[in-house]
C-alpha cells in the first residue's frame, strides 16, 4: 500500500476511535511495526495526530477546545446529542465520561434543564458549567493525558458510593456480540465503575464504531439499556442490538 493511502487509513482510524495502537495498525495494514511508527512520527510532525507511547491519539479528542482542530463526523455527533436529550429529565442525576460526542451533548443541554451531572472529564465539566441551572460535580483523580479523563482507584472508590439515574458513555468500539470494548486498562476500570453506579446505561456513538472490537471488555451488550446513533432506529445495522433488548433512539 502506498504511503499516502496508508496514512489516510491511519488518520481515519485515529479520528474514528480517538486512540489507536501501532501493533493493531500494523496487523490491519499488513506492514511492519517500524513502517507504522515512521508513519505516526511523520504525521505527528505534520500536526495531524498526537504521537503517544505505542500509538497515536486524535488532536480533537485531547484538545477539543482548540478551534483549529476539526472534529470527526461533528454533524453526526451533534445529531446524536440532540436525540440523547430525550433521556434527560429534570432532577435527574447523570454520570458521564468524556469525548467529542459527549462534548456535543454538553453543549446541547437546554438552559431550562435542572439536573445534576457527575463527570470524570474536566472538559465536559467545564462545558456543562456554562449552564447556570445545572449542578456539576467533577470526580477527581489521576488525569490520563491521552484522553483527559480522571482515572485510578480514587475515582473508582468515589463512584462506588453513587447510584445515578443514568450513565452516558461514549464508545471506542461496540459490538452486539462482544459488547463495549476499549484499549486502555485504567479507563476501562473507571467505565466499569460508572456502569455499576447507575440505574440505566446509554451508549452514544457514531455508527462507524458499531460492530468493531478492541481487546479489553467493559461490559456485555445486554448491560446497555439505550443506544443512540445518527441512524434511524429501523436501520438494519442496528437490528443485532435490538435483539439484545437495547432500546434504539
Amino acid at each position: 500500500m502506498r504511503k499516502d493511502k496508508r496514512q489516510a487509513f491511519i488518520l481515519r482510524e485515529v479520528n474514528l476511535h480517538n486512540k489507536v495502537l501501532a501493533v493493531d495498525l500494523s496487523e490491519q495494514l499488513n506492514v511492519s511495526d517500524d513502517t507504522i511508527r515512521r508513519d505516526i512520527k511523520e504525521m505527528a510532525t505534520e500536526g495531524k495526530i498526537i504521537r503517544i507511547h505505542g500509538g497515536a491519539v486524535s488532536k480533537s479528542f485531547v484538545t477539543p477546545f482548540n478551534a483549529d482542530h476539526i472534529v470527526y463526523a461533528v454533524a453526526a455527533k451533534a445529531h446524536i446529542a440532540r436525540k440523547t436529550l430525550s433521556l434527560i429529565k429534570n432532577s435527574m442525576v447523570i454520570l458521564t465520561e468524556g469525548g467529542t460526542t459527549m462534548l456535543e451533548l454538553a453543549k446541547a443541554i437546554p438552559t431550562t434543564l435542572k439536573a445534576t451531572f457527575i463527570t470524570i472529564s474536566p472538559q465536559v465539566a467545564i462545558t456543562l458549567a456554562q449552564h447556570e441551572s445545572l449542578d456539576v460535580i467533577g470526580i477527581g483523580g489521576k488525569l490520563t493525558k491521552n484522553a483527559n479523563l480522571h482515572i485510578g482507584a480514587s475515582v473508582v472508590n468515589q463512584l462506588a458510593g453513587l447510584k445515578a439515574d443514568l450513565c452516558i458513555l461514549g464508545a471506542n468500539a461496540f459490538s452486539s456480540e462482544e459488547g463495549l470494548t476499549d484499549l486502555d486498562w485504567e479507563v476501562v476500570q473507571v467505565k466499569k465503575a460508572l456502569i455499576r453506579s447507575a440505574k440505566k446505561v446509554a451508549v452514544i456513538s457514531i455508527s462507524e464504531k458499531l460492530n468493531t472490537v478492541k481487546w479489553l471488555n467493559i461490559c456485555p451488550a445486554n448491560q446497555v439499556d439505550y443506544l443512540i446513533t445518527e441512524l434511524d432506529p429501523t436501520d438494519q445495522l442496528l437490528s443485532p442490538f435490538t435483539q439484545k433488548n437495547i432500546k434504539i433512539l
